[in-house]
Formats: structure tokens, sequence, C-alpha cells
């Protein structure tokens, strides 16, 4: 018997008498006993704010992508204790893949693009620098910081590790604590998760705290600085956050809903043809993985009406071949549903549905089971077929959470498109079609519907990713019915975990706050060339003015040979002086580009080991043959990339002797350690 413990203030906190007892839903049989103890709710909070904030905002951003990678691997090293425990969740291994290693491989995207798109410090700078007085000594910049507070994850039943690791990771990220409640019927397995990171040592003291059972009052006692992330069914996210106290202290609530989810077959697809097989294939898949327990599983099938009757014939033949039974016995390619209630719920939807349906399959309920009996909760795949989706009301508003969709058929793409919006927000709607015309129409009167638009076609079908899969880098979320948030995204997902805040001040003001170099901030004197530095000894600030080169018609003409680039505002003066924006013959910008490094490398061996880009190159003024330039080198921005070298961002600006600006751009380059 299974006995999941909570782990509040770093203890572990054993089930209490008045533990509730989990039901296998393979044999229907207690397989754990959960919750019953008393938690010290408060302390809870108070020991995630004072002592798990404090030691997570110490941590730079990248120190905590670092941190968040060593956890994945941490986990990924010993996942086959809990690939050992999935079964008795009713998932198969196929399901436990997308759970856990999904889990893992979320933590280790969010982890790189912490290190990619997030500053190696403090302050997360949003946006540009905005001018807000006319000499540039008063500027605005947006900027995003920790929340202060603690962020409560609350999460369902069908993901028990990647549940809780794809909330934890942007929320670590961020810099903030978090208490993780998960859903009562699976949480053995995501406390085993749970009980690997508290085991790894990776984490400071606080940034993690679990719930198993009740959360008793911690709604009550939240404030303005904490954050509740949810993820469930509608009618749980609508009580969660109707709570007066969560309302009048606007604490912000994540909600990742399950949704009536829709796929659409495109009116060019033509059965038998790749794209018509990958349509059945994606279609069959979201009904049986995880038995359709996925909130981005598909409820709505759509397709044209011509092509109701290959459809229908294609999906019954390939569901007929799901084999149902005990999730760890051989040749079994569906496990069970959750739980009995899970069960009886969706009984009771198919039962709903059935007035404005016709039932394809059958009885739900398999005859065939391979290593398991009745008493388990089993449902056979059940395709339904609503003839008139227009007048129907309950297959856009009830879901039966478990494998089951409807068939319907569309007149046209502005149909289809209305039919899948029907649903009233979903978290994705999938389109099969190899006509680009046809996916932008549906795209623009579907969009705003949705979380997600997955577009497939035979030229993608090979390296697509799945309807039901949402990506790290990609918003998981949706208006409406789909709860209104978004999860994931890469950096949008660490920003629901921060404050945005926009600051006015001085050049000095901002580039002290931000740990970056404006223009108009102060400049240091290096005491010899910056590319003679090594990555730590160069300060931000830290600039190089060059002398002037005069740049003159015969370097115009030696390059543009050279290049190839004759075109006529640098070879005829004619032709130059009738363009508005050249006086007459001018220097190729690229040219100008030369020239600058050449003014501003140090060609000796140093630390400077590349350069390995260019940024925002603009240019501002013409140079004509007889006009010199010079140039500014500043360290705008440091970034730790490997053991080895950092990456260092320069701020290079081109100007006249008179100081007027030529053109400007952002250099990045990397830099040793050492010399």
């Amino acid at each position: 018997m299974l006995r999941p413990a909570s782990y509040a203030k770093a203890q572990w906190i054993e089930p209490g008498d008045q533990a509730r007892a989990i039901h296998g839903p393979v044999t229907g049989k207690p397989i754990a006993q959960a919750g019953g103890a008393p938690l010290d709710v408060q302390g809870m909070l108070d020991w995630a704010r004072n002592v798990g904030g404090p030691g997570l905002r110490a941590m730079t951003f990248h120190e905590r992508a670092k941190m968040v990678k060593a956890l994945a691997l941490y986990i990924g090293e010993r996942k086959d204790q809990l690939y050992a425990i999935n079964p008795l969740t009713g998932a198969t291994r196929r399901d436990g893949a997308v759970d856990i290693d999904g889990g893992i491989g979320t933590m280790m995207v969010m982890a790189s693009k912490g290190r990619q798109n997030l500053p190696d410090g403090f302050v997360y700078v949003d946006g540009d620098v905005e001018q807000l007085s006319r000499s540039g000594q008063f500027l605005g910049q947006h900027i995003a910081v920790p929340m202060q507070g603690v962020a409560v994850h609350i999460n369902a039943f069908n993901f028990p590790v990647w549940g809780m690791l794809e909330k934890l990771a942007p929320t670590l990220l961020a810099g903030m604590p978090a208490i993780v409640k998960p859903a009562t019927q699976t949480c053995y397995l995501t406390e085993a998760c749970f009980r690997m990171i508290i085991e790894s040592g990776l984490l400071p003291e606080g940034a993690v705290q679990l719930v198993i059972g009740g959360v008793g009052d911690m709604l009550d006692r939240l404030g303005a600085q904490d954050v509740v992330s949810f993820t469930g069914s509608a009618d749980t996210a609508l009580h969660l956050r109707s709570n007066p106290h969560l309302m009048r202290q606007s604490v912000r609530f994540h909600a990742e809903q399950d949704s009536l989810n829709a796929t659409i077959l495109g009116p060019d697809v033509t059965v038998g043809s790749a794209s018509f097989n990958q349509f059945i294939k994606e279609a069959a898949n979201e009904i049986t993985t995880k038995a359709g327990q996925k909130c981005t599983a598909i409820r709505r099938i759509i397709v044209p009406q011509s092509s109701m009757t290959d459809v229908t014939d294609a999906l019954i033949a390939r569901l007929a071949k799901i084999t149902i039974g005990a999730p760890d016995a051989d040749g079994v390619r569906m496990g069970a549903l959750a739980s009995a209630a899970q069960k009886a719920d969706v009984l009771a939807k198919l039962q709903a549905l059935a007035g404005e349906t016709s039932n394809l399959t059958g009885d739900a309920e398999p005859t065939e089971l391979i290593g398991a009996g009745p008493e388990g909760a089993f449902l056979k795949p059940t395709l339904l077929r609503c003839d008139d989706p227009d007048a129907a009301t309950n297959v856009h508003e009830l879901e039966a959470f478990g494998p089951v969709s409807t068939l319907m058929p569309y007149r046209d793409t502005a149909h289809a498109a209305q039919l899948a919006n029907r649903g009233g927000g979903s978290l994705v709607a999938s389109l099969i079609t190899d006509d680009s015309n046809v996916a932008r129409e549906v795209t623009l009167n579907s969009a705003a519907w949705h979380g997600r638009l997955y577009i497939v076609g035979e030229q993608s079908a090979p390296e697509s990713t799945g309807h039901g899969a949402p990506m790290p880098q990609m918003v998981h979320g949706g208006p409406g019915r789909a709860g209104g948030g978004e999860e994931l995204g890469g950096v949008r997902a660490v920003l629901h975990y921060m404050q945005r805040t926009a600051i006015q001040g001085s050049p000095d003001v901002i580039s002290a706050i931000t740990g970056q170099w404006v223009l108009g901030a102060s400049e240091i004197k290096g005491p010899d060339h910056p590319f003679q530095r090594t990555y730590d000894e160069i300060q931000i600030g830290e600039t190089l003015h060059t002398k002037p080169r005069t740049v003159m018609l015969e370097d115009i003409e030696q390059f543009a040979h050279f290049t190839g680039d004759t075109f006529y505002a640098h070879m005829d003066d004619d032709a130059a002086k009738a363009n508005p924006f050249f006086p007459g013959r001018v220097a190729h910008g690229y040219l100008l580009l030369s020239f600058a490094a050449g003014l501003f490398v140090q060609p000796d061996p140093g630390p400077v080991l590349a350069n390995t880009g260019l940024n925002g190159l603009s240019f501002q003024k013409p140079v004509s043959p007889g006009d010199a330039i010079k140039v500014r080198l500043t360290c705008k921005r440091k970034t730790h990339r490997t053991d080895t070298y950092g990456e260092v961002a320069w701020h290079v600006t081109l100007t006249t002797p008179e100081g007027e600006a030529v053109a400007q751009y952002e250099l990045l380059t990397m830099v040793s350690y050492t010399r």
C-alpha cells in the first residue's frame, strides 16, 4: 500500500488517521492512502515567502536555469522508478512517456530557454528603452522582477509528473517558490517524483513544498504577491477563481482548463493520400492516448460532408485494432481511465450526448480485456456522429473526458471554422491540409478562439509533434472555456511569475537597475584595449573611442568592384543625386562597418575568441567621399555561456568627427575567462 506524504517546512508528513483510500483503476482495489494529516498552512506560506523566495532571488536567471537543467537530468536518471509506478494510474508505458519523459523534456527546454532568452542577472529587460525627454537624459524602461510571494500549483489527475514539472520549471526560473497540490487520485506518482526533487539537494531550502490531500484555507491566506496556477475542469476553475479573497486581493489566477478541442480535415485532402492518413492517425491517437484523458484531446472531428463516409470507415477500422486491458500487460494499446468515478462521469456524458449523436462503435463497455477484469475503469474507444452540428448544442458544450470523440460534417472552410469556434474557446484546434489558402482562411476565422493552431500537411507531417502535444516553446492555454490563461511559451511562462514594472530615470539609473549600459549612461575608460581584457575584467560601460578615418572615393570604387555591389548610389553621381536620400555618390553601408571594425579591433591574440553576431543595425546618415567617421565601442552587457567563455555585447556607434550619428548596432563577441 502506497502512502504518499506531504512535504512542509522541510519535513515529510505521513498520511493521518483520516487518510483517504485511493482505489486503483485497473483492479478497483485500494492501492494507496493519502492525506488526512493536519498541515500548518500559514507556516508553509511563510516558509516559502521568507525562506524559499529569498534563496531563489539571490540567484541569477542563469544560475536558476542551470539548477532546473540539473534537476531534470537528476530525475531523468531515475525515471525507471516512475515508470514502475505508472501502470497503477491506468496508463500504458506509451502514455507514461508523454507524462514522465514529457515532463523531463519540458524542464530541459525551459532551462535552455532561460539561458538563451533571459539575462545573466536579476532583472528581465522588457522591450527597448523609451526616450522621454528631448536630450535623452530622462528615459523609461519596462522591466520584470520575481514576485515576492508563493506560487500555489493545483494540478490535474491525468498528468501527475508533467503537470508538476511544466509548472515548476518556469516558476523556479522566475525566482518564485512553489507549493504543489496534485490531484489525489494519482498523487502517489507525483510524490515519487517530488521526492527525487528533494533528494537531489539542488534547490534552495523552501523553494518547493508538497500538499497531499486538501489545501485547507490556503487560498484564503494568499495576497497580491502570490499566484495560483490551476489545471483541470472548467467547473473546478470557476469554483476556485470565484474565491472572494482571491478577487479582493487581486491574486493572479492562471487557469489551463479542459476544452472541446477540434480537428478539421481540409477540403483539398483526398482519401488515401498521405495527409488523409495523417488525419486518421492523429484523430485515433487523440481518442486513445491516456484513454482520452488529455486536456488537448480531440473531442470534435470536423470533415467535409463528402468525406464523412470515408472518414467514418477509416476511423472505425483503426479504432477496432486498439487492444484494452491492464496497462502493463503485453499487447495492450489502451489502459484504464483514472478511476471508477471518472468512468461513471464519461458514461453520463455519453448519455447526455445521445440525443444529438449516433454511436458508431457500439456499447462503450469493452467485452474483451487483456490481463484485467470488468471491475476496472475500462472503456473502449467510442466514435459518435452528429449529422446536424448547427442545430446541436451538447456536442459543443459537454466534454466526455475519456476515449470519446464526435464526427460532424461541414459545408465550406468558413463553416468548419465556425463549428470549431462553437466549443467556446479551446487549447488547440488542428487542421490537416496541403492548401496554404485553406490554412490562412481557417486561421483568420478561428485563431481568436484557440490557444494553438496545429496545421499539418504532407510536407510537415513527418516532423510534426502531434495535435495533443503542448511544446515548451509554444503557448499552452486558450481563451474562454480553455481558461483564458497561457502556460509554457518559453519566457512567456516565466513572466507569469514576475511583475512588469515601468522604471523612469536618467541613463545611469536605468543602467544601474538593469545591469545593461544604455545610450547616455556614464562611460568607463579601461586600462588597456578592451579586446585584451578577460571576460571578468571587462566592465559594463567600458568604452573605447577611436580616431577618425576619412572615406575616399577610391575606397568606395575598390569595395564596389571587389564585392560586386555596384549599386548606382555608390557609382553614379547624377543618379544618386536624383535619389532623395543621397547628396550624391555615397559609401556602402558595409564598407563603413568594415572600416569601423578596422578602427576598433585590436589584432593581437587575446581573450576575445570570436565575433558571433551583429544585431539591430541601422544607418542614420549617408557618408560621402571625403567624409570621416569614428567609432565608440561600449560594453553593453555580459552573459556567461560556458565554463570557459562568456558573451559580451558591445554597443557600437559610428559618428562623424562632430558627433552626428552615422550608424549603430550591437556586436556580440565570445570572450575567454582567462588570458
